[in-house]
């Protein structure tokens, strides 16, 4: 071909490996057949030798006596002042004799915490044959009254029971607490126990233990806590509702005298709203009080007290007020307020929407 010089191509020299070219073969891997066939075999041998050894270690393990749980005492437990031993060992009784690797665990902490009074328990091994158990136990913080009977109460919900004994030995100091079923969920138990904390602690943060002045609390409704006040031979029923307990308290102590003066069958004050407190009246149909009214009725009382109206009065102002009435106000207020916020969301969303369409078209 014309312009190619073919000899010259042949003629160049052929590049040779250099004396000290450096093998590139992994050093751990022979070179030879017979050295492959040697490493290969040393391999295999290593792994059978592992392999036979954990199984060897394992069947010591499981079948040498001393990993056997010999009795009770080798079970150790703390944390326990409720709870007492024989209601934790039964919880191992199929674990005696039991190698001590083969005892689940999990099970035995679910077991253990379906005791009343255990909150929370951790089982632990230790090796050969022992066993530890720490309890956490419940504090109580509320009598709940269950029928004619008083158990205690913790604040998730959860009824303690306690022998008479121990209940005198302990000492204390709760109100007692109703609208607490066993039966209810435990997140519907937990949020009136909540509720009814929210109260002890917002009367009790001044010092003055104004949770004392308190005989007994309804949490049958999560949003209105209603509380018994004994008063001179007499129980007054308060609605505190859910919030501002201490405010509604301090109303309700500057006034409650003035109240019973004047309506001396006064059974009920609702103290949820601002300005006005609805006052229930106890039925006696032929007895007229000192206002001069028989019967069962209301009475709305300004919330500063200074001017009080009878029933008769506060019928000509306005219509009587009854808590059962004014609960289901608050009640159909709180739903029309929910279905307008839904439907104020669903407006913005609809509008978001078509402004995004909107943007998409003029891209």
């Amino acid at each position: 071909m014309p312009g190619v010089n073919l000899l010259e191509e042949e003629d160049e020299p052929v590049p040779r490996r250099s004396k000290n070219y450096a093998s590139k073969t992994i050093w751990w891997r022979p070179r030879s057949t017979f050295g492959r066939a040697l490493l290969g075999t040393a391999a295999l041998l290593t792994l059978t030798g592992l392999g036979i050894s954990a199984y060897l270690v394992r069947q010591f393990l499981v079948r040498d006596p001393h990993f056997r749980i010999p009795g009770a005492s080798s079970i150790a437990s703390t944390g326990l002042s409720e709870v007492s031993r024989t209601e934790v060992l039964p919880v191992f009784g199929e674990d005696i004799g039991r190698n001590i690797f083969f005892v689940p665990l999990s099970e035995r902490r679910k077991q253990l915490e379906a005791i009343p009074w255990v909150k929370q328990a951790t089982v632990m091994r230790f090796l050969p044959d022992q066993l530890s158990v720490s309890i956490l136990e419940r504090t109580p913080v509320a009598f709940v009254r269950q029928g004619q009977t008083v158990e205690l109460a913790d604040a998730d919900g959860v009824i303690l029971s306690m022998p008479p004994a121990m209940l005198a030995q302990h000492h204390y100091s709760f109100p007692v607490v109703t609208g607490i079923n066993p039966k209810d969920a435990p997140a519907a138990r937990k949020t009136r126990m909540a509720v009814y904390q929210r109260f002890l602690t917002e009367l009790d943060q001044s010092g003055q233990h104004l949770s004392r002045q308190v005989s007994e609390i309804d949490l049958q409704d999560p949003e209105d806590l209603r509380a018994t006040m004994p008063e001179q031979g007499s129980d007054i029923l308060a609605h505190f509702g859910e919030d501002h307990f201490l405010e509604r308290l301090n109303v309700y102590k500057s006034h409650i005298a003035e109240w019973r003066q004047r309506y001396p069958r006064l059974i009920g004050v609702d103290l949820r709203y601002n300005g006005e407190v609805p006052l229930e009246m106890a039925a006696d149909s032929g007895v007229s009080g000192a206002n001069g009214v028989s019967g069962a009725g209301t009475a709305a009382v300004g919330a500063s007290g200074a001017k009080a109206a009878s029933v008769a009065e506060a019928k000509k102002v306005k219509p009587p007020v009854n808590a059962a009435a004014a609960r289901k106000a608050a009640e159909a207020k709180a739903e029309a307020k929910r279905k307008a916020a839904k439907l104020k969301s669903a407006k913005a969303q609809a509008v978001k929407k078509k402004q995004s369409a909107a943007g998409s078209s003029g891209q």
